[in-house]
């Protein structure tokens, strides 16, 4: 079947669902109806709204909106949502009247510090079913943090960076990172949106909220994930005006900035507009063997205390949007534009022995983009969320120099151009994404969800080395459809369950080289299809005490990188074949309050067995060179938990911290390719994935110092890493410390002050106290100790 049958087959059934609807749909009866609302301001919230003692509820959806019909009287109406206090409103139906009542819900939440992190989630989370948390990015607003950063303190949850800013960044989730994460802003995808987008370069300041999905995926995101998801929230409630900016300056000549405005008018009309950019030299020292250019030889045990030298980072970004909110035909229509750009010095190779001069990359990305919702759209109950955008990223490698490098900075010259290969190259990608959903509650309890997202990818490589431009005559592409329905139902306030089915359809078409050389190629296509399935449940079995479980057949279809690499450092496949897994999540959450004291408690235990993994691997390269590619490996096992504990008093103590255990192992019995070899390592652990880590963090507040509605706080937090092997644990058993990655421990203190109710903030931070060696993939060591300081104005609604 073809896409553009596809999608015709897709408008069609959408056109007939909205037909039955209106003609099913009951418009008579006694019913109370409106919206449940956060008393913050921070928008909707998934709560659970019932009558008593009729026994009759709704379950609220993404957009708050409930609806519940009853015969004529008196009824107490109930709602409440995790992470919120339970709210109460005495209600008198009469008969043939519809009650609009509208509820705001005080937050709950229990604060980690800088973070808060609260149970299920903030709004659409907080209630559903799924292994879900969200941080809330707005109480870390005074910090230096990116959005990658900030995910550090949640459950499960590990930040992996190989070096300072703007270097290569992934956020492991349950013993899952890299591709197996996928990352969504305001539910649209961000693959192939280019570096300055990347959660390690956006400001904290630019997220409401950020959602974690671990292992289950709902429908509303469209996700071909196995590891989980991440998504963005920004801020989207209605505001008069508001304004702000913020700067920071700190170690290694490191500056960052932001600048955000916006402002909606009484009429409806709305312009949003955040820019932001990051610079840092990031010479940082670091231990590194040394190549000896008199004996032309390296010993790798033999490491020297040098600079970094050739790693400058900068990226600049815009993000505007103008459109109308409040309308009779539209909740929210926004024509969004986003431009970037951003140079890096490429320092060293996939591991910290390989060391670069002069080697780097630049590029630019546009990014138009539009966005529409609407609440009760065609009929009552049916909400519908679209949005369409697309990515124009050009990224030039540049690797021309005639000679090699040390890390002393020494330099000898080649009889050749190129470091790593001669590359003087271009690829421009063109990257479209479009997104349907459709929620529809036909009655009280009841939601069905529908959700498509279309993705078309293509780049072009072209060779700029000899005073020309000569384009490769084989284009990369790509073309993704993901098709999901679920069916949740939510009785009463103490439970609910969701089942869904995904569709998932890959098409890919590329180079394939005909000889071991890689000296010729041709294009090669290919097609496939696959159904994935699952459901969750949630239960309150007690006040304050919550267990969610969740099953998933889930696949993750090749990203772009794993088919075509990164046209430098990295070689991808376009055979690759997708991942495929059976993902199980048990959670249990505690949460209550005593007075002035509260208490939360979180565990979680998952299972993945996956088929099919794609690993990202070293190769060896001639010149004593290496490489990363991804391949398929097999089959893997994923078994672990995570502990989370917290405790606050007031607002004037939050301590508390979280454990994760995650054995990532290999699970093929026989060698790969092989039908009667055994697997001399089976059940040993994966390489380069931490399975032990753990942070703890104290926070002491002092509201009103200096005056009403001004805030001191200072925050000690810490992150432990223990040792693990970077390459097979048999490999690292035979060469000991050799391919083991030390056990870490990182310690972190901030000193914040906020003025005139957080309207002027000024900030200090020390990281890496101790000064200890960090490292992450494949060895690449991070910044040692660095001091930072930061103002911020707020200013507006």
């Amino acid at each position: 079947m073809t896409y553009k049958n596809r999608f015709r087959i897709t408008i069609i059934l959408i056109l007939m669902s909205a037909f039955v609807t209106a003609t099913a749909q009951h418009r008579g009866g006694t019913f109370v109806y409106g919206r449940v609302l956060s008393a913050d301001g921070s928008g909707p919230v998934s709560a659970t709204v019932t009558l008593k003692p009729a026994g009759r509820g709704s379950a609220a959806g993404p957009d708050g909106t409930y609806r519940i019909s009853a015969p004529a009287g008196r009824y107490t109406l109930v709602a409440s949502a995790l992470g919120y206090e339970r709210a109460e409103h005495t209600v008198e139906l009469r008969r043939g009247q519809r009650l609009r009542l509208d509820v705001r819900l005080r937050p709950a939440a229990v604060s980690l510090g800088e973070v808060s992190v609260v149970a299920g989630g903030v709004s659409r989370v907080k209630n559903s079913s799924y292994n879900a948390v969200a941080v809330d990015a707005r109480a870390m607003r005074n910090t230096t943090k990116t959005l990658a950063e900030a995910l550090a303190k949640a459950p499960g949850l590990k930040l992996r960076q190989s070096g300072g800013v703007g270097s290569d960044m992934n956020v492991m989730v349950d013993g899952f990172s890299g591709k197996h994460v996928k990352v969504f802003i305001d539910g649209v995808p961000q693959e192939g949106v280019g570096s300055s987008f990347g959660l390690n370069n956006i400001p904290v300041a630019f997220a409401d909220r950020i959602e974690v999905y671990r292992g289950v995926v709902p429908v509303g995101l469209g996700a071909d994930a196995i590891g989980g998801v991440i998504n963005v929230v920004t801020r989207k409630d209605r505001r008069r005006w508001y304004a702000g900016a913020s700067y920071s300056y700190g170690s290694f000549n490191t500056h960052r900035s932001d600048v955000h405005f916006g402002q909606s008018t009484n009429g409806g009309l709305a312009y949003e507009v955040t820019a932001f950019q990051n610079y840092s030299d990031n010479d940082y020292c670091v231990d590194a063997p040394v190549y000896d250019f008199a004996t032309h030889s390296i010993n790798t045990r033999k490491l020297e205390r040098v600079r970094r030298f050739n790693d400058t980072y900068h990226n600049e970004a815009v993000v505007a949007k103008v459109g109308f909110v409040g309308k009779p035909w539209a909740d929210r229509l926004m024509l969004g534009f986003g431009y970037a750009h951003a140079y890096k010095d490429i320092q060293t190779g996939v591991r910290q022995k390989t060391v670069f001069g002069q080697k780097h990359r630049y590029g630019h990305s546009l990014m138009p983009s539009l966005e529409y919702s609407k609440r009760n759209a065609f009929v009552r109950g049916l909400n519908i969320v679209a949005t369409a955008n697309y990515n124009r990223n050009s990224t030039t490698n540049v690797d021309t120099a005639a000679y090699t490098y040390n890390w002393r900075g020494e330099r000898e010259r080649k009889g050749e151009g190129g470091e790593q290969s001669m590359l003087y190259a271009r690829a421009d990608a063109d990257n479209w994404n479009a997104t349907l959903t459709a929620r529809y509650s036909p009655a009280d309890g009841h939601l069905l969800t529908f959700n498509e997202v279309f993705n078309a990818f293509r780049r072009d490589n072209t060779s700029l080395l000899y005073g020309h431009e000569e384009t490769n005559p084989i284009a990369k592409q790509t073309r993704k459809n993901i098709v999901a329905v679920a069916y949740m139902y939510a009785p009463t306030e103490r439970w609910n369950a969701t089942a869904f089915a995904k569709h998932y359809l890959l098409w890919v078409a590329g180079p394939v080289a005909t000889d071991a050389n890689s000296s010729a190629f041709v294009r090669r296509s290919r097609s496939l299809g696959v159904w994935g399935y699952g459901a969750a449940a949630s239960c309150l079995l007690a006040r304050g005490l919550q267990a969610k479980l969740s099953y998933e057949k889930a696949y993750r279809l090749p990203t772009t990188e794993e088919m075509f690499g990164d046209e430098d450092l990295e070689t991808g496949s376009v055979l690759i074949r997708p991942e495929n897994s059976d993902n199980v999540n048990l959670n249990m959450s505690f949460s209550r309050s005593f007075g002035r004291h509260s208490v939360y408690v979180e565990g979680s235990v998952i299972y993945r067995d996956t088929k099919d993994y794609i690993q990202r691997s070293i190769a060896g390269l001639s010149g004593n060179r290496e490489g990363a590619f991804y391949e398929n490996y097999g089959r893997v096992r994923t078994t672990g938990g995570s502990l989370s504990v917290r405790y606050s008093f007031g607002r004037w103590l939050s301590l508390g911290g979280n454990f994760t255990q995650m054995d990532v192992k290999d699970n093929e019995r026989l060698m790969v390719g092989s039908q009667a070899v055994a697997n001399p390592l089976y059940g040993a652990r994966m390489p380069n994935v931490p399975y032990r880590f753990a942070d703890a963090d104290a926070t002491l507040s002092w509201p009103g110092l200096g005056g009403r509605g001004n805030t001191l706080s200072l925050t000690y937090d810490n992150a432990y890493t223990h040792s693990f092997s970077y390459y097979s644990e048999g490999v690292a058993a035979v060469n000991g410390s050799d391919y083991i990655v030390p056990r870490q421990f990182a310690h972190n203190l901030s000193l914040a002050y906020s003025i005139a109710s957080g309207r002027y903030n000024v900030s200090l931070e020390c990281r890496n106290l101790t000064d200890a060696n960090l490292y992450d993939n494949f060895s690449l060591q991070k910044p040692g100790r660095a001091f930072y300081a930061k103002v911020r104005v707020s200013l507006g609604g």
